[in-house]
């Protein structure tokens, strides 16, 4: 090579490297802290995201914040925050109920005392109740279990779940929270720290502990230890709000036909659980900032890095080989990584938190509408998926499928989150679990497991004994002692049915009884019309007319409890705001109407055997109306299963 040839060179390649230099000066400028066309891609992909969100599941609103690196890099507002103003969404300014997401406060506010040794984690909870003169303690169901101070936050106390007639519409209409948890006290239902299961009372529980160990109100004290150290000034707890954050909050809204209808239920007793709690995108961008610096933001510290990290880190699973809870936090795997995640539904809004530590990220999500079908509580965790798929970066790869045997799996399964005490049991009639056996040791699911309204059948390969990964998906189930466990929720377990337990089966002795009660009473209503018309006078007897009466009248009772029942669960948004509320008559109305019904029933049965004793009417007539006794007592037994019975 000559020398002018290799000068040349030399001289190319050294404007080749300033160049790069100079390239990446000035991205490094552009944005100091980290990649900026992920930063504007990330902005991209909430934004066609979430305004596709509001466009096809029908949500008025929402705001997005996403921190990472110790700073905020989207914080973004769509759509409307109030449908009558036309008031459009602003993520610093406009405040949305927070529902379950204000847990994540109480955690932090019982560690805060646990930090200033008031509290105990591992204590009896009647220690405290005892100690400070509570007025009321929690049941010794399970002599030698107590419930402990750290159960509360992991749910793992052992409580029914019963949440009806728990908000209110209006502020000033919110009992004090310890008389509402000393007059509602739930049954205990399993043993401590056996299984977690979502559990309201215990965390709000768990408030009212702060409160006792402080001597300040909830609301009081988590506003003057958490949310003004963090800066958080547009978020509260108070009954009513303060009236500027009031004046900027959203309405919640659910869809009725074509409109958006106000939802009403945000407010009521229980304020650690999320009643009344409200904040803005910015403000939670602030609260996850902390989180992930370990408990402090902008010299401010609010609970100690070692605790901090107890609230991050597994403390209790239902089953080894999937996620846990720590304190609150639930973990969920996503692309082999770890996520934090707190997920927040009431009445009209639905809230998302997910924390990404290994990236130091954290995305918060709030929408002020139920959305079509209820899939707003779904938007929230579709949309933190694609920000940790965009953050993580590849997926992992699928897990190898293993050949074994299944069949001991099939059957039907429970959420541990049905009411052992109300009629909100019923749920259990159509969101139980089926789980079949398929070739090369494949499982198939249908009911709600997923999230997404849209999917109700998944199918499983085997990837371990007793342990599942969703074809073509991220999501994990594993099966231990006669429970199904789900990765993405620690927070609830199913338990496998008896063949008598058997929904379907208990669907087919409903339609069936209810079939011949209305049948039988259409027939009894035509025949009497008929007779009345022509004139015709019944040669029966008195008891037999009685018997036949007291027949008809348990039909009726039966269909038009039916049909109220229908009514109240066509809706499920309505209904989530009439659980809440418990204002709706035909939540009184059904009960009643069925307890009626056993009364007569009752009479029936005395009456079939007299029918046959003296043949009040010929072989045909007596079989029928056996057979109508005989189908309400079974439509009843039914009903009683799930507490229909008043």
């Amino acid at each position: 090579m000559s020398t002018r040839r290799s000068a040349t060179a030399a001289v190319s390649l050294l404007l080749a490297v300033l160049m790069t230099v100079l390239a990446t000066a000035a991205s490094a400028s552009a944005t100091p802290s980290g990649s900026p066309r992920q930063s504007r891609s990330l902005e991209d992909l909430v934004d066609d995201l979430v305004k596709k969100q509001l466009d096809e599941y029908r949500i008025p609103g929402a705001a997005v914040v996403v921190v990472s690196g110790g700073r905020q890099v989207v914080a973004k507002g769509y759509g409307v925050a109030d449908i009558d103003r036309n008031t459009r969404v602003d993520a610093r300014r406009t405040g949305f109920f927070m529902g379950s997401d204000a847990k994540v406060f109480t955690a932090m506010a019982v560690l805060q005392q646990v930090e200033r040794k008031k509290l105990d984690p591992r204590a009896d909870v009647n220690r405290y109740l005892t100690r400070h003169k509570a007025g009321f303690t929690i049941k010794d169901s399970y002599p030698g279990r107590p419930v402990t101070v750290r159960d509360l936050l992991m749910h793992t106390a052992g409580f029914d779940n019963s949440i009806i007639g728990r908000a209110t519409a209006h502020p000033e209409d919110a009992e004090r929270l310890r008389d509402s948890l000393a007059e509602h006290q739930p049954k205990r239902v399993r043993p401590p720290g056996k299984v977690s299961s979502y559990d309201n009372y215990g965390v709000a529980l768990a408030g009212y502990l702060v409160e006792l160990t402080s001597g300040e109100r909830f609301d009081a004290y988590v506003g003057r230890h958490i949310l003004q150290p963090l800066g958080m000034t547009r978020t509260s707890f108070a009954q009513p709000h303060p009236a500027a954050i009031a004046a900027e909050r959203a309405g919640g809204y659910r869809p009725d036909g074509k409109r958006q209808v106000p939802a009403e239920g945000q407010y009521g007793a229980w304020t650690p659980t999320g009643a009344a709690a409200v904040t803005t995108a910015t403000d939670m961008g602030r609260l996850m900032l902390a989180q992930l610096a370990g408990g402090s933001l902008d010299g401010h510290r609010v609970l100690g890095e070692r605790l901090t990290r107890a609230m991050q880190h597994r403390q209790f699973g239902n089953d080894p080989r999937l996620p846990g809870i720590g304190y609150i936090l639930e973990q969920r795997d996503r692309d082999g990584h770890r996520m934090l995640v707190k997920d927040g539904d009431i009445p009209g809004f639905h809230d998302n938190l997910a924390l990404l530590p290994d990236r130091d990220t954290g995305v918060y999500v709030a929408y002020n509408g139920d959305g079509k079908d209820g899939s707003a509580s779904w938007a929230g965790q579709e949309l933190v998926n694609q920000v940790a798929d965009h953050t993580f970066g590849t997926p992992r790869r699928a897990a190898t499928a293993r050949m074994g045997e299944t069949g001991k799996f099939t059957g039907f399964y429970r959420s541990t989150r049905t009411s052992h005490s109300d009629l909100t049991r019923a749920a259990a009639l159509t969101s139980s679990v089926q789980v079949t056996a398929g070739p090369d040791s494949t499982l198939t699911t249908t009911g709600p497991l997923s999230r997404d309204p849209g999917v109700t059948k998944q199918h499983w390969v085997r990837i371990g004994d007793g342990l599942f990964q969703e074809k073509d998906g991220q999501e994990r189930l594993a099966f231990k002692d006669g429970k199904l466990f789900l990765a993405s929720d620690p927070t609830v377990a199913y338990e496998r049915l008896p063949w008598y337990e058997s929904p379907v089966l208990h669907q087919q002795l409903l339609i069936g009884s209810l079939g011949v009660l209305l049948l039988s009473v259409t027939a009894w209503t035509i025949g009497a019309l008929i007779g009345r018309r022509r004139g015709s006078a019944t040669a029966a007897p008195a008891g037999a007319q009685l018997a036949r009466l007291l027949a008809w009248t348990t039909g009726v009772l039966l269909t038009v409890a039916t049909a109220c029942f229908a009514l109240l669960v066509a809706d499920p948004n309505s209904l989530n705001q009439t659980v809440f509320l418990g204002d709706s008559p035909m939540l009184k109305l059904v009960p009643v109407l069925v307890k009626a019904a056993l009364a007569t029933t009752a009479a029936v049965l005395v009456c079939a055997v007299i029918a046959w004793w003296r043949r009040w009417w010929g072989w045909a007539a007596r079989i029928h109306y056996s057979a109508v006794a005989l189908s309400a007592v079974l439509f009843l037994v039914v009903a009683g299963n799930y507490h229909l019975v008043g």
